[in-house]
């Protein structure tokens, strides 16, 4: 590491390291968070509950993800971005290989609470070790393959949990993914680079005044406001879409229900694309697209076809993934100093949007229908325009 170091281009060796090394560690992390919606059917079907209470398995994970984020961060600031996200990996894995072997659906969510408190690291520093070592300019793209990490272990993990939890239970189903992720954690350990761009801080900051300084940072806070909306409106729709779909007038199978997931393809191709668009045209117009691009979506997921339906989740996928790499890469872009507690409370957001939305929408989906549920999917996606597009009006002072 020298004082002149700017981080590595693209198409160096180093730069292809970091990302395919944070691809590995995104895939494992986001397998592991929402494995659980693949077998929601399943698991409320076997135990007799209802969607809300099965999908607390799903936000039991990010929640823990949520309380342990910023205690990463802090961490990450004193042993390296590279240990504590290895760390992280580790831990998870084994508590995720366990979860499954667990007796009741209590001991279960006990289980996978504590797996998100493991995998926090990755989501909270993730985007600091980025603008740490890949060259400003680069970061959104870097950025855009990360999230695609995200996305295809979002999508694998779901695809692999559902159709085994059908064929031999929804815990086999989550144990299959766990051990796929145990080989994309050894990817990590072996493709990660030594890293160049970290300091520990030296400024004579508490990591609590970092914090309340974003806080009331408007360009910060606004971003973090619209992570919140945008992974809430996310995991409403796929937390309840089997629901959808398994029942009138649609029918489909639970076996196939996960095939639904496939959709997530669309989102690893729009996160790509997502930092490229915004080096070339600002942040505010591609969160915007993204916002449009999930209002489109909803009318079709509101239709009585199921081809349309599909559509649908396709066009809303891509929606939500052209917006969030953005806001994501700018929670570390925006900080001047404290990016680590940054790129946390970005995290922190988004996964309690996951977490409280996701959950506190089963209970509008039991109620008053999947309409309902979606009308409440379009107000959180407007918030989060034009929360993005009132903060970058503001000049970042963090």
């Amino acid at each position: 590491m020298t004082a002149t170091f700017e981080g590595h281009d693209r198409g160096d060796a180093a730069y292809r390291r970091v990302v395919l090394a944070l691809f590995a560690a995104g895939f494992a992390t986001f397998a592991q968070i929402f494995d659980a919606q693949a077998v929601l059917p399943a698991l409320a079907r076997d135990l007799d509950v209802t969607p809300a209470t099965a999908a607390l398995s799903v936000s039991a994970t990010t929640t823990g993800l949520a309380a342990s984020v910023l205690v990463w961060a802090a961490v990450s600031d004193r042993v390296g971005r590279t240990r504590a996200m290895a760390w992280s990996l580790t831990a998870a894995t084994a508590l995720s290989l366990l979860a499954p072997l667990m007796p009741g659906l209590g001991a279960v969510i006990a289980l996978r609470a504590l797996t998100g408190v493991a995998l926090g690291a990755v989501p909270a520093v993730a985007m600091a070790y980025l603008n740490e070592e890949v060259s400003r300019a680069w970061v959104p793209v870097a950025a855009g393959t990360y999230i695609a990490g995200n996305t295809v272990g979002g999508v694998v993990g779901r695809l692999v949990a559902g159709p085994v939890s059908e064929a031999v239970g929804w815990r086999a189903g989550l144990f299959a993914v766990a051990v796929v992720c145990a080989g994309f954690t050894v990817a990590f350990w072996r493709v990660v680079p030594t890293p160049q761009g970290f300091r520990r801080p030296t400024e004579q900051v508490s990591a609590v005044r970092r914090v309340a300084r974003h806080l009331r940072t408007p360009a910060l806070a606004t971003t973090y406001l619209a992570g919140f909306c945008l992974m809430g409106a996310f995991a409403t729709v796929f937390n309840y879409v089997g629901f959808r779909v398994s029942g009138p007038p649609f029918d489909v199978p639970v076996t196939w229900v996960s095939l639904l997931f496939a959709v997530y393809v669309f989102g690893t191709a729009a996160s790509r694309t997502s930092g490229v668009l915004a080096h070339r045209h600002g942040a505010p117009r591609v969160v915007a697209c993204g916002g449009a691009a999930v209002l489109v979506a909803l009318p079709l997921l509101a239709a009585g076809d199921l081809v349309v339906v599909v559509l649908g989740l396709a066009v809303f996928t891509v929606g939500i993934f052209l917006a969030h790499p953005v806001t994501s890469a700018l929670s570390g872009q925006l900080a001047s100093v404290g990016r680590a507690q940054s790129t946390a409370l970005y995290q922190l957001s988004w996964l309690a949007g996951t977490a409280l939305v996701g959950w506190a929408a089963g209970h509008v989906y039991d109620d008053r229908g999947w309409s309902a549920t979606l009308l409440v999917v379009a107000a959180l996606v407007l918030v989060a325009v034009a929360a993005v597009l009132a903060g970058q009006r503001r000049p970042a002072t963090a």
